[in-house]
């Protein structure tokens, strides 16, 4: 009986060890993936700015105009996104823990 009892508690064990193995596969994996899509988007959103901040400032006649409403315009959105901080941590987390139990 004893010897049943070891060798379920081994083998437990040994799917515990091949589950976080897969979650922390998976993880990393969604990690890189994240990041090299967010480096992407970081650069594309820095050029259509620019072009943006060109384009409005050109409209305007003075191109500094351009880049001072295309800053204004993120400045808000930064207000909003304190604003909104705690809904953002709350929604986040849940995800992750959601993720983690699967």
């Amino acid at each position: 009986m004893i010897d049943i009892i070891k060798d379920y508690t081994t083998k437990r064990l040994d799917l515990l060890k091949l589950q976080f193995t897969e979650k922390s596969s998976l993880s990393a994996g969604i990690i890189a993936f994240l990041s090299i899509v967010l480096i992407a988007f970081s650069f594309f959103i820095i050029l259509f700015n620019f072009g943006i901040a060109f384009l409005i400032g050109q409209s305007l006649g003075n191109v500094a105009y351009g880049f001072l409403i295309v800053a204004g315009f993120y400045f808000l959105l930064m207000l909003i996104v304190i604003f909104l901080k705690k809904k953002i941590v709350t929604s986040i987390a849940n995800q992750v823990i959601e993720f983690l139990k699967h």
